[in-house]
């Protein structure tokens, strides 16, 4: 079961939730609007062994534009996790509208992780992205069966991650 706006107050303020910078405001009915980071990484091609090579930039208060046909990764600017609730992080349905689409392929948070999220952002036209700026959101979800951590890679890092650095 998806969680609740009001459920999703109690559980941050009880701690079964953490969102640093948590804001009452960013709480819809049954998710929570999370912020963009300020670094951006942007494909550059392969290295000579065919892994991806990726350039980072730190946005400023000018912000970055998106083009079209590229591949970038971004960050949550919250640190978000759970060790009781499974998250999936989704776009925004208003951002989709600008022609951008977050977490094409990997929107689950797995329970006990607790990190800033490296986001997909893919762009179907030219856009101009801030940080800060609400960008997505994530809803939380109730497990059925036993929850048991199986390592948290991906929470050693918070920072856009191109890959699984083991």
């Amino acid at each position: 079961m998806i969680l609740t706006r009001q459920k999703i107050i109690e559980s941050v303020s009880n701690g079964d939730i953490t969102i640093s910078n948590f804001d009452n405001e960013r709480v819809n009915p049954n998710s929570y609007n999370y912020l963009l980071g300020e670094e951006i990484k942007f494909y550059t091609g392969n290295t000579t062994n065919g892994q991806p090579e990726f350039d980072t930039v730190k946005m400023t208060d000018d912000g970055y534009v998106l083009h079209p046909g590229s591949m970038y990764l971004g960050v949550t600017d919250e640190v978000i996790g759970s060790s009781l609730y499974a998250m999936s992080l989704i776009g925004r349905s208003s951002m989709g509208r600008y022609g951008l689409f977050l977490q094409i392929s990997a929107n689950l948070g797995h329970t006990t992780s607790s990190h800033q999220w490296t986001l997909e952002l893919h762009a179907t036209k030219s856009i101009r992205v801030y940080p800060k700026m609400p960008i997505g959101q994530v809803s939380f979800w109730t497990n059925a069966g036993a929850v048991k951590c199986l390592g948290k890679n991906y929470a050693l890092y918070n920072s856009p991650t191109e890959r699984l650095l083991a």
